[in-house]
């Protein structure tokens, strides 16, 4: 066993003794040492109950003759972040998460990792980190919020978001919009539509590495602690059988999560954190193969922000499994493939279905023949650029406008809010792309506005940054190059006319290369907008977007 090096032998009775003083006792040195890794804080609603599952995890772990070793890890709360200077270390924060993980992990030994994250950066940081050790692990995820009810409608977040644009363009007042403020987040768990939070604890069990149920069981049913206790005993198997990450992420199980991605309508956020996980994997992924599978994966689903229904009704339809088993019918689905249950994916979706095809559509009947995310590219994304397709309506799927041009969301939204943007205007913000911005800042406050002022189907908005799950509209985002890195979307003027065609993934400017090649002659690049914090070192070496805007 790993642990071996700080347990055994007359060398390590100093190590030993260090154990002891924390209460542990021979016979549990004398079994595998399982780190149990909780995000749990009192700033992020997804995480606030975290200490429950590690003690259900914990629960697990010695039922199964292990012993479990907790410790922390950090969290972002992105809705909290949103719109000020603290979203600038969201996506930077996967990079720490999955750094402090390996640390812990390599200091101490583990034998195996059992990972209770719930939002946003912290899934794909941690897996990141098991696939870059290539230990076994578990993912465990703290569950989805159930959804909020304003005037006896299901709500969420992003509705949230979208309330504010609406009182800004006086739709509805104030007590309309404090209805919306105390009640769209009714408790603990992840925000309750198909953000980036639980499209990425979806996608953990679509590769493998959680356990059936880890993307949609609320996080206050009951199912949830009995999954945890379930992900305790799961790893102990796992050691015993000596399977690890990388023999259940790899090229053919990203295969698997990219086509859930598709017909899931996942977050646009997950096109980075695929690319993250693969290059930990040592697998070849880029803009490409998605959009290969964008081709040929039909979109089931559509979850809030693109429809009506949440978490809770995914999982009442029959959760992941049963959007795999529908996948299935027309073979787009390996099930050859190991997983966390230390089965095949063919053996757990054995008797799976859907229980309900208002909220996963039969695969002869989707909501469209495509996936949920598609790519595009042109002269001002040479290399790609990011849309939720699922989320778009199909008046803006093809779209010709003249460019508002701003160089940070701080401008464009005051803009927006202000009314100085108008049916059939592009809104293009740079310079908050992974070195602009630098941490290539989550947009949810200007499509939400947008979409509050009814302009979500008139208004399309670009950037090099990117946006929330919780977005909807045609929100273009992670163009590259980025502004800040010489790309071409820093060359464009105030109304320059931008055509976008979404179906034949084309994104251009009506501007001639010989007319960028005069405008770059006279360009000077803004002042870094960070110059003091670790945000600096992130600046020098973070990669672009279409490369998962992984640490060099």
């Amino acid at each position: 066993m790993r642990s071996d090096s700080v347990k055994k032998g007359i060398e390590r009775a100093p190590n030993r003794s260090l154990f002891y003083a924390m209460g542990y006792t021979k016979e549990e040195l004398e079994r595998p040492l399982v780190g149990v890794v909780s995000a749990k804080s009192e700033i992020v609603p997804g995480h606030m109950h975290l200490d429950k599952i590690a003690e259900a995890v914990k629960a697990g772990v010695r039922m199964a003759g292990g012993t479990p070793v907790e410790v922390p890890a950090i969290g972002v709360c992105d809705g909290i972040a949103m719109g000020h200077v603290g979203m600038k270390y969201s996506l930077p924060s996967r990079e720490l998460i999955a750094d402090s993980v390996e640390t812990m992990t390599m200091a101490h030994a583990f034998d195996g990792l059992v990972l209770i994250p719930n939002c946003d950066k912290i899934v794909p940081g941690m897996i990141m980190a098991a696939v870059r050790m290539n230990i076994p692990a578990v993912v465990c995820s703290g569950g989805p919020m159930m959804s909020g009810l304003v005037g006896g409608v299901e709500t969420s977040l992003s509705k949230m978001f979208e309330a504010v644009g609406a009182r800004k363009a006086n739709l509805i007042d104030d007590e309309g919009l404090l209805e919306y403020e105390e009640n769209v987040c009714p408790g603990c768990g992840s925000c309750s539509g198909m953000y980036t939070a639980n499209s990425m604890n979806c996608l953990s069990e679509a590769v493998g590495i959680a356990l059936p149920g880890n993307g949609t069981i609320p996080a206050v049913h009951s199912g949830r602690i009995q999954l945890a206790k379930h992900a305790g005993m799961a790893i102990m198997n796992l050691i015993e059988k000596d399977i690890k990450a990388r023999d259940i992420i790899n090229e053919k199980s990203l295969r698997n999560a990219l086509t859930c991605d598709m017909a899931l309508g996942c977050s646009s956020n997950s096109v980075l954190h695929l690319l993250a996980i693969a290059n930990e994997a040592g697998v070849e992924l880029n803009l490409e193969i998605f959009n290969e599978f964008s081709a040929k994966v039909p979109n089931l689903c559509h979850l809030a922000p693109a429809g009506p229904t949440h978490m809770h009704d995914l999982n009442n339809a029959g959760g992941l499994q049963a959007v795999l088993s529908e996948l299935d019918k027309k073979g787009l689905i390996d099930k050859s493939l190991i997983t966390a249950t230390g089965k095949t994916v063919g053996e757990n979706i054995a008797g799976a279905h859907v229980k309900d095809y208002n909220t996963i559509r039969p695969i002869d009947e989707p909501y469209s023949e495509t996936g949920g995310i598609a790519i595009m590219w042109g002269n001002i994304a040479q290399d790609g650029c990011v849309v939720k397709r699922s989320a778009v309506a199909p008046e803006m799927l093809q779209h010709s406008g003249p460019a508002r041009v701003f160089d940070s969301e701080d401008e464009a939204i005051e803009a927006i809010y202000n009314g100085k943007i108008v049916d059939g205007d592009v809104v293009v913000i740079r310079y908050e792309g992974p070195k602009g911005g630098p941490g290539m800042r989550e947009m949810l406050n200007p499509t939400s506005a947008l979409a509050g002022m009814k302009l979500d189907k008139t208004v399309a908005l670009i950037t090099d940054g990117r946006f929330s799950g919780a977005s909807r509209g045609a929100s273009i985002g992670h163009v590259c190059p980025e502004a800040a890195e010489g790309g071409n979307i820093g060359l464009l003027q105030e109304g320059d006319i931008i055509d976008i065609d979404i179906p034949n993934a084309k994104i251009n400017a009506q501007v001639s290369d010989e007319e960028f090649a005069k405008r770059r002659e006279s360009y000077q690049a803004p002042a870094p907008k960070v110059t003091q914090g670790w945000l600096v070192r992130y600046m020098r070496n973070v990669d672009a977007a279409s490369k998962g805007a992984v640490m060099k």
